[in-house]
Protein backbone atom coordinates (compact mmCIF):
# COMPACT_ATOMS: atom_id res chain seq x y z
CA UNK A 1 0.00 0.00 0.00
CA UNK A 2 1.38 3.38 -1.03
CA UNK A 3 2.06 5.70 1.88
CA UNK A 4 0.39 9.11 1.53
CA UNK A 5 2.71 12.00 2.33
CA UNK A 6 1.57 14.78 4.68
CA UNK A 7 1.62 17.24 1.75
CA UNK A 8 -0.55 14.97 -0.43
CA UNK A 9 -2.95 14.47 2.46
CA UNK A 10 -3.20 18.23 2.94
CA UNK A 11 -3.74 18.95 -0.76
CA UNK A 12 -6.44 16.30 -1.16
CA UNK A 13 -7.20 13.73 -3.83
CA UNK A 14 -9.31 15.80 -6.22
CA UNK A 15 -7.17 16.87 -9.20
CA UNK A 16 -6.47 20.32 -10.54
CA UNK A 17 -7.34 21.39 -14.07
CA UNK A 18 -5.39 23.37 -16.62
CA UNK A 19 -7.18 25.30 -19.36
CA UNK A 20 -5.45 25.52 -22.72
CA UNK A 21 -6.58 27.02 -26.03
CA UNK A 22 -10.23 27.90 -26.69
CA UNK A 23 -11.16 29.10 -23.22
CA UNK A 24 -14.33 31.25 -23.02
CA UNK A 25 -16.03 29.25 -25.79
CA UNK A 26 -17.79 27.36 -22.97
CA UNK A 27 -19.64 30.56 -22.06
CA UNK A 28 -22.98 30.88 -23.92
CA UNK A 29 -22.57 34.65 -24.30
CA UNK A 30 -19.53 33.83 -26.46
CA UNK A 31 -20.62 30.65 -28.26
CA UNK A 32 -23.91 32.19 -29.42
CA UNK A 33 -21.87 34.34 -31.84
CA UNK A 34 -19.97 31.42 -33.38
CA UNK A 35 -20.78 31.18 -37.10
CA UNK A 36 -19.09 27.76 -37.32
CA UNK A 37 -20.26 25.68 -34.36
CA UNK A 38 -19.21 23.74 -32.52
CA UNK A 39 -16.28 25.67 -31.10
CA UNK A 40 -13.71 23.77 -29.09
CA UNK A 41 -11.44 24.24 -26.12
CA UNK A 42 -8.97 21.99 -24.31
CA UNK A 43 -8.78 21.17 -20.61
CA UNK A 44 -6.12 18.97 -19.04
CA UNK A 45 -6.51 17.21 -15.72
CA UNK A 46 -3.36 17.53 -13.65
CA UNK A 47 -2.13 15.98 -10.42
CA UNK A 48 -2.82 18.02 -7.28
CA UNK A 49 0.85 17.98 -6.26
CA UNK A 50 1.07 21.75 -5.71
CA UNK A 51 -1.24 24.40 -4.27
CA UNK A 52 -2.10 26.85 -7.05
CA UNK A 53 -2.57 30.54 -6.40
CA UNK A 54 -6.19 31.43 -5.81
CA UNK A 55 -7.85 33.46 -8.58
CA UNK A 56 -5.29 32.18 -11.08
CA UNK A 57 -7.38 30.28 -13.64
CA UNK A 58 -6.64 26.78 -12.30
CA UNK A 59 -10.26 26.26 -11.10
CA UNK A 60 -9.24 26.33 -7.44
CA UNK A 61 -12.63 27.80 -6.49
CA UNK A 62 -14.51 25.01 -8.25
CA UNK A 63 -12.15 22.46 -6.72
CA UNK A 64 -12.93 23.82 -3.24
CA UNK A 65 -16.65 23.31 -3.92
CA UNK A 66 -15.94 19.76 -5.14
CA UNK A 67 -13.84 18.99 -2.07
CA UNK A 68 -16.76 19.94 0.18
CA UNK A 69 -19.48 18.41 -2.00
CA UNK A 70 -17.75 15.04 -2.43
CA UNK A 71 -15.77 14.95 0.82
CA UNK A 72 -12.36 15.20 -0.77
CA UNK A 73 -12.64 12.54 -3.47
CA UNK A 74 -14.47 12.29 -6.79
CA UNK A 75 -17.23 9.66 -6.44
CA UNK A 76 -16.48 6.37 -8.15
CA UNK A 77 -18.90 4.43 -10.35
CA UNK A 78 -21.03 7.42 -11.29
CA UNK A 79 -21.35 8.77 -14.86
CA UNK A 80 -18.93 11.69 -15.33
CA UNK A 81 -21.52 13.86 -17.09
CA UNK A 82 -23.78 13.47 -14.07
CA UNK A 83 -20.97 14.58 -11.77
CA UNK A 84 -20.25 17.58 -13.99
CA UNK A 85 -23.85 18.76 -13.80
CA UNK A 86 -24.01 18.20 -10.05
CA UNK A 87 -20.85 20.23 -9.49
CA UNK A 88 -22.01 22.91 -11.94
CA UNK A 89 -25.24 23.35 -9.97
CA UNK A 90 -23.39 23.51 -6.64
CA UNK A 91 -20.78 25.97 -7.91
CA UNK A 92 -23.21 28.34 -9.62
CA UNK A 93 -26.13 28.33 -7.19
CA UNK A 94 -27.36 31.91 -6.83
CA UNK A 95 -24.64 33.39 -9.05
CA UNK A 96 -25.73 36.12 -11.50
CA UNK A 97 -22.75 35.32 -13.77
CA UNK A 98 -22.21 31.53 -13.66
CA UNK A 99 -18.83 30.02 -14.37
CA UNK A 100 -18.51 27.87 -17.47
CA UNK A 101 -18.84 24.10 -17.37
CA UNK A 102 -15.25 23.56 -18.53
CA UNK A 103 -14.09 24.06 -14.92
CA UNK A 104 -16.16 21.10 -13.75
CA UNK A 105 -15.30 18.91 -16.73
CA UNK A 106 -11.58 19.45 -16.19
CA UNK A 107 -11.86 18.25 -12.59
CA UNK A 108 -13.97 15.19 -13.43
CA UNK A 109 -12.55 13.92 -16.74
CA UNK A 110 -8.96 12.62 -16.62
CA UNK A 111 -6.44 13.12 -19.41
CA UNK A 112 -6.50 15.67 -22.23
CA UNK A 113 -10.01 16.62 -23.29
CA UNK A 114 -11.37 18.57 -26.23
CA UNK A 115 -14.70 20.10 -25.30
CA UNK A 116 -17.09 21.01 -28.12
CA UNK A 117 -19.72 23.71 -27.48
CA UNK A 118 -22.68 24.70 -29.65
CA UNK A 119 -25.07 27.41 -28.47
CA UNK A 120 -27.83 25.83 -30.56
CA UNK A 121 -27.75 22.73 -28.35
CA UNK A 122 -29.13 23.38 -24.88
CA UNK A 123 -28.09 27.01 -24.96
CA UNK A 124 -24.41 26.07 -24.95
CA UNK A 125 -24.21 25.41 -21.19
CA UNK A 126 -22.73 21.95 -21.62
CA UNK A 127 -20.72 20.17 -24.30
CA UNK A 128 -22.16 18.51 -27.37
CA UNK A 129 -19.15 16.16 -27.41
CA UNK A 130 -15.99 15.45 -25.43
CA UNK A 131 -12.99 13.92 -27.18
CA UNK A 132 -10.53 12.45 -24.68
CA UNK A 133 -6.92 11.30 -24.89
CA UNK A 134 -5.75 9.03 -22.07
CA UNK A 135 -2.45 7.96 -23.61
CA UNK A 136 0.34 7.85 -20.99
CA UNK A 137 2.84 8.62 -23.76
CA UNK A 138 0.99 11.76 -24.80
CA UNK A 139 0.50 12.79 -21.17
CA UNK A 140 4.20 12.43 -20.42
CA UNK A 141 5.10 14.41 -23.54
CA UNK A 142 2.66 17.21 -22.70
CA UNK A 143 4.05 17.47 -19.18
CA UNK A 144 7.53 17.80 -20.65
CA UNK A 145 6.72 20.76 -22.95
CA UNK A 146 4.41 22.81 -20.71
CA UNK A 147 6.09 25.20 -18.27
CA UNK A 148 4.17 27.36 -15.78
CA UNK A 149 5.52 30.73 -14.73
CA UNK A 150 3.72 32.38 -11.79
CA UNK A 151 2.67 35.95 -12.63
CA UNK A 152 0.01 37.12 -10.15
CA UNK A 153 -3.62 36.40 -9.26
CA UNK A 154 -6.35 38.47 -10.85
CA UNK A 155 -7.03 41.43 -8.54
CA UNK A 156 -10.07 41.86 -6.27
CA UNK A 157 -12.86 43.83 -7.93
CA UNK A 158 -11.64 42.89 -11.41
CA UNK A 159 -14.29 42.15 -14.04
CA UNK A 160 -12.93 40.66 -17.28
CA UNK A 161 -16.23 40.83 -19.17
CA UNK A 162 -17.22 44.47 -18.65
CA UNK A 163 -16.11 45.08 -22.25
CA UNK A 164 -17.16 42.64 -24.98
CA UNK A 165 -16.28 42.80 -28.67
CA UNK A 166 -17.89 39.56 -29.74
CA UNK A 167 -17.15 39.62 -33.45
CA UNK A 168 -18.18 36.32 -35.06
CA UNK A 169 -14.94 35.87 -36.97
CA UNK A 170 -12.90 36.03 -33.74
CA UNK A 171 -15.30 33.70 -31.94
CA UNK A 172 -14.82 31.22 -34.79
CA UNK A 173 -11.04 31.54 -34.47
CA UNK A 174 -11.29 30.97 -30.72
CA UNK A 175 -13.17 27.72 -31.29
CA UNK A 176 -10.64 26.73 -33.96
CA UNK A 177 -7.74 27.33 -31.58
CA UNK A 178 -9.13 24.61 -29.32
CA UNK A 179 -9.36 22.13 -32.19
CA UNK A 180 -5.82 23.00 -33.28
CA UNK A 181 -4.58 22.61 -29.72
CA UNK A 182 -6.05 19.14 -29.23
CA UNK A 183 -4.76 17.91 -32.59
CA UNK A 184 -1.28 19.22 -31.80
CA UNK A 185 -1.26 17.46 -28.43
CA UNK A 186 -2.34 14.04 -29.69
CA UNK A 187 0.24 14.34 -32.50
CA UNK A 188 2.85 15.57 -29.97
CA UNK A 189 3.64 18.57 -32.14
CA UNK A 190 5.11 21.27 -29.89
CA UNK A 191 5.31 23.91 -32.60
CA UNK A 192 1.62 23.67 -33.50
CA UNK A 193 0.70 23.48 -29.82
CA UNK A 194 2.49 26.78 -29.24
CA UNK A 195 0.78 28.31 -32.27
CA UNK A 196 -2.66 27.34 -30.92
CA UNK A 197 -1.93 29.03 -27.59
CA UNK A 198 -0.76 32.17 -29.39
CA UNK A 199 -3.95 32.21 -31.47
CA UNK A 200 -6.02 31.81 -28.32
CA UNK A 201 -4.42 34.92 -26.82
CA UNK A 202 -5.05 36.97 -29.97
CA UNK A 203 -8.71 35.95 -29.71
CA UNK A 204 -8.92 36.96 -26.05
CA UNK A 205 -7.32 40.32 -26.78
CA UNK A 206 -9.86 41.03 -29.52
CA UNK A 207 -13.00 39.55 -27.96
CA UNK A 208 -12.53 40.41 -24.29
CA UNK A 209 -9.76 43.00 -24.09
CA UNK A 210 -10.02 43.36 -20.30
CA UNK A 211 -8.69 39.82 -19.93
CA UNK A 212 -5.25 41.23 -20.70
CA UNK A 213 -5.63 44.98 -20.04
CA UNK A 214 -7.37 46.51 -17.04
CA UNK A 215 -6.69 49.44 -14.67
CA UNK A 216 -6.53 47.05 -11.70
CA UNK A 217 -3.88 44.82 -13.32
CA UNK A 218 -0.43 46.04 -12.31
CA UNK A 219 1.64 43.83 -14.64
CA UNK A 220 1.84 44.63 -18.34
CA UNK A 221 0.42 41.25 -19.30
CA UNK A 222 0.65 41.78 -23.05
CA UNK A 223 4.28 42.88 -22.99
CA UNK A 224 5.22 39.92 -20.80
CA UNK A 225 3.25 37.53 -23.02
CA UNK A 226 4.84 38.76 -26.23
CA UNK A 227 8.32 38.47 -24.75
CA UNK A 228 7.77 34.79 -23.96
CA UNK A 229 6.05 34.12 -27.27
CA UNK A 230 9.04 35.59 -29.07
CA UNK A 231 11.57 33.46 -27.19
CA UNK A 232 9.63 30.19 -27.00
CA UNK A 233 7.20 28.21 -29.17
CA UNK A 234 4.09 29.78 -27.66
CA UNK A 235 2.46 31.04 -24.50
CA UNK A 236 -0.90 31.90 -22.97
CA UNK A 237 -2.24 32.86 -19.56
CA UNK A 238 -3.94 30.25 -17.39
CA UNK A 239 -6.88 32.60 -16.94
CA UNK A 240 -8.06 36.16 -17.35
CA UNK A 241 -6.08 38.82 -15.55
CA UNK A 242 -2.87 36.81 -15.28
CA UNK A 243 -2.49 33.79 -13.02
CA UNK A 244 0.22 31.65 -14.59
CA UNK A 245 1.92 32.05 -17.94
CA UNK A 246 1.78 28.66 -19.69
CA UNK A 247 4.84 28.40 -21.92
CA UNK A 248 5.42 25.76 -24.62
CA UNK A 249 9.10 24.88 -24.84
CA UNK A 250 11.29 21.87 -25.48
CA UNK A 251 14.01 23.43 -23.36
CA UNK A 252 14.00 24.64 -19.74
CA UNK A 253 12.22 27.90 -18.92
CA UNK A 254 13.90 29.77 -16.04
CA UNK A 255 11.68 30.19 -13.00
CA UNK A 256 9.01 27.82 -14.30
CA UNK A 257 7.66 24.55 -12.93
CA UNK A 258 6.05 21.64 -14.75
CA UNK A 259 2.87 19.67 -14.24
CA UNK A 260 1.95 15.99 -14.37
CA UNK A 261 -1.09 15.06 -16.47
CA UNK A 262 -3.44 12.61 -14.78
CA UNK A 263 -4.76 9.96 -17.16
CA UNK A 264 -6.76 7.85 -14.70
CA UNK A 265 -9.17 8.72 -11.95
CA UNK A 266 -7.46 7.53 -8.78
Amino acid sequence: MQKISPVSKYLGAIPNRLQLAGGWIDQPFVSRHNPKPPGSMVVVQIEPDFRPMDRSGIASGTRAVAMKLWRGRIPANRPPDELVRELYAAENKGKPEPSGSQDMIGLVYPGVNRLDYDYNVGGGLFTTHIESCLSPKVAKWLGSVLHLVAVEPRPPGYNPIAQKNLHPQWVARLGQSGRDCYQAIVRMDAQKLGASLNLNMRCWENLLPLTVRHPLIKVDLLALLKAYQKQYLGAMYSGCGGGYLIVVSQKPVPGAFQIKVRVSQS
